[in-house]
């Protein structure tokens, strides 16, 4: 209920001009603007009864504010919540992959709840389907000069330090792959304050035409964006889940024939899959069939993988030199396989010629999180886990080590088995490993040579992988313009 401005709950007054309604939750005054004359803003006007009798009631389009309903008509057409109109760089579900009814089991019993056979079963396909992989990837621990300042600032926090020791890292690997150069286009996914797009750009100094897009599903505060005023960077935010982007759909890439280096730090599980799809069938297979007639009829949301894939290509370049790559490489820092899905992970076929299917990836994917979580008294399991899901593909505030989660605890005692602590970081680690191998073949099927490697130590991070992929035959991504 409200309280007024003399509410013993209160600490002082509200600021002038600001509304007297005393917020017990936040422990402060609202801090809307008022109208003349009045104490409250609209939203608690009814609360303190100093309005009218006129109603207010639940805005259809977000529940989280109010309008008059005699007012409703008109704040539909400028409430920020209603649909706006999509860009031509969004066809819906064109990265999601196709889906597969069949394979989808409709109902899977949580993991706590198998019996010790079942989960003995599975953790024997697992082993199974990891012999003969490397465990111990190779170190890639690097740093880059562009981050020393930065890195030894006195001013930072262990939370700063480990967010700019990542960043470093990432940008030494780009460096080293030779992919930090002028002439190119750097997508960001996931890119939340796009820190890491803001220190490629002071890496490469004065590099010629060189264009950054970044990409992120929400709108994001505090944005770094401000300070790059650099005549030969140009910055463009697309504010688009990752599923429904068409690369080459964006003018500088359609126009510009700038190769494109695919980025990202700590790319939340399935958001990983999509931007792999968006690099290696939306944009680059467009480029290798150019010659086809681009669809004609008008886009469907119910399309076919035929019409999807010639969508990808309409709109580019004919008279693109063979020797180009369109990819130029991929680096992506890996994170929360436990949040992949089925439908989307672009690894479908190796799990398949392993005998494996949809049933044992969600198992798979929800295990994966023991590396991660496997040291904390916990059940990890879906059923016994309370979210509080963050908004961005990718926050530079959070850790994604426990993939955004709060973890409650049920008591290690609900798995089967009683598995030890070690036994399942063990498993953990496998089900990371196995998942990455997928993602692994895929690029090498669509012409790449990826890579797994560690980029930081786990004290730093626990999701410390990289991928990493070049085109095959290609030695530098320098363009041919």
């Amino acid at each position: 209920m409200a309280t007024s401005a003399t509410s013993p709950h209160a600490t002082g007054f509200p600021a002038e001009g600001r509304c007297g309604y005393y917020v017990e939750k936040k422990k402060r005054f609202c801090r809307m603007v008022v109208a003349a004359g009045k104490r409250f803003c609209g939203e608690h006007a009814g609360a303190a009864e100093e309005e009218d009798a006129r109603k207010r009631i639940l805005c259809p389009l977000d529940p989280k504010h109010t309008v008059y309903e005699d007012q409703l008509a008109k704040h539909l057409k400028k409430c920020n919540s209603r649909e706006k109109p999509k860009p031509d760089f969004y066809i819906q579900d064109i990265n999601a992959g196709l889906k597969d009814e069949t394979e989808i089991p409709e109902q899977l019993v949580p993991i706590s709840s198998l019996s010790e056979e079942q989960l003995e079963k599975l953790i024997k396909k697992l082993r199974k389907a990891s012999e003969g992989l490397n465990s111990t990837l190779k170190d890639h621990v690097m740093s880059h000069p562009a981050l020393h300042n930065a890195l030894n600032d006195p001013k930072n926090g262990d939370s700063a330090t480990k967010h700019l020791k990542q960043q470093a890292s990432i940008l030494g690997n780009i460096e080293k792959l030779k992919l930090l150069g002028p002439r190119r286009c750097f997508v960001e996914f996931g890119a939340g304050k796009g820190k890491l797009s803001h220190w490629v750009d002071i890496a490469l100094k004065d590099a010629e035409k060189v264009h950054f897009i970044l990409v992120e599903k929400v709108t994001t505060r505090f944005k770094v964006d401000g300070k790059h005023r650099k005549k030969n960077s140009v910055f463009e935010r697309l504010q688009i889940d990752i599923q429904h982007l068409c690369l080459n759909k964006i003018p500088v890439l359609r126009e510009g024939k700038l190769p494109v280096v695919g980025i990202g730090k700590h790319l939340c599980g399935v958001a990983t899959d999509l931007a792999l799809r968006c690099l290696v069938e939306t944009y680059a297979a467009s480029f290798e069939e150019r010659n086809e007639e681009p669809l004609a009829k008008r886009i469907k949301n119910d399309k076919t993988e035929k019409e999807i894939y010639t969508l990808a290509k309409e709109g580019n370049e004919k008279n693109v030199p063979e020797e180009w790559n369109p990819v130029a490489g991929i680096v992506i820092a890996l994170c929360c396989h436990h949040r992949c899905d089925w439908r989307h992970y672009v690894g479908k076929e190796y799990f398949r010629a392993l005998g494996l299917g949809a049933v044992e990836f969600h198992y798979f994917q929800r295990m994966s999180s023991w590396a991660t979580c496997g040291m904390r008294k916990t059940s990890l399991e879906a059923s016994n886990i309370t979210t509080k899901r963050q908004d961005n593909q990718n926050d530079d505030s959070e850790e994604h080590d426990d993939g955004g989660y709060r973890i409650t605890d049920d008591g290690a005692d609900n798995l089967p088995g009683l598995l030890s602590i070690e036994e399942k970081k063990k498993i953990g680690h496998l089900c990371k490993l196995l998942i990455d191998q997928g993602r692994i073949q895929y690029l090498q099927q669509k012409g790449f040579s990826p890579a797994l490697q560690y980029y930081t130590d786990p004290l730093v991070s626990l999701e410390n992988v990289l991928l990493t992929a070049l085109p095959n035959h290609s030695s530098s991504p320098e363009t041919t313009a």
